[in-house]
């Protein structure tokens, strides 16, 4: 109890500074991670690990809460690659999802836990899959901060509108009146049609260009390769 109460004395604050540090030199302008140079130098990433497991969450608020199980996930995703590199894609990992079990601030969890149990079904907000980078090229791009508890909302929906704008995400075809979009709302269709009708009435609500309602919809291939960047 020492430890961890030295750890953080400062309430917590200091793991998102820490980890928005770790994101602005780990992760490009595009949303690429430099995994090499990472496991080259693995300090940074290892005390950020050692923070998220002893981190005092229940003693947080629900918004920080929240900041903090996003970031630790996309940490984490991190975390695993770099432990494998080089591979392919996550899905190179057998268990890279679902049986790779991390300390979260004193629970064992895998990577699906933290989504599926402590996002999810907590904070019912559709915006956290743009946020949740699951190291593959067709994630939303990382972006190369931390989300951070004061700036949390503005930052998932900022996330939320580059998705829904990005042609590489959401492929709209104006003259075959088409729109490929990614299988994200297929797996978690449950969470966006809570929030709306259908996936073009969820993507409209965030896109500058609304999609017309009469456009025939249907999914991309996703693409699992690693969102790698090389210096």
């Amino acid at each position: 109890m020492i430890a961890f109460t030295a750890a953080f004395a400062d309430g917590g604050e200091a793991f998102f500074t820490k980890a928005d540090a770790f994101f602005k030199k780990n992760v490009s302008s595009t949303g690429g991670v430099y995994y090499a140079s990472i496991k080259s130098s693995p300090a940074e990433l290892n005390a950020l690990v050692k923070d998220i497991a002893s981190y005092p969450f229940s003693s947080q608020s629900k918004n920080t809460q929240k900041a903090f199980m996003i970031n630790a996930y996309n940490i984490l995703v991190i975390k695993n690659v770099v432990d494998n590199y080089p591979i392919a894609q996550p899905l190179s990992v057998p268990g890279f999802f679902d049986k790779k079990k991390f300390n979260v601030a004193g629970m064992l969890l895998t990577l699906s836990d933290i989504e599926n149990k402590k996002i999810r079904p907590v904070y019912k907000d559709a915006r956290t899959h743009f946020v949740l980078v699951c190291a593959a090229k067709s994630c939303p791009p990382l972006p190369n901060y931390a989300f951070m508890p004061s700036k949390l909302e503005s930052q998932i929906a900022a996330r939320t509108r580059k998705a829904m704008n990005s042609r590489s995400f959401i492929k709209v075809n104006s003259e075959k009146k088409t729109v490929q979009i990614s299988q994200i709302f297929e797996w978690y269709a449950e969470d966006f049609k809570a929030e709306a009708k259908d996936f073009i009435t969820y993507i409209n609500k965030y896109r500058s260009t609304p999609i017309p309602a009469s456009y025939k919809s249907s999914f991309y291939t996703y693409n699992w390769a690693l969102n790698v960047k090389k210096k």
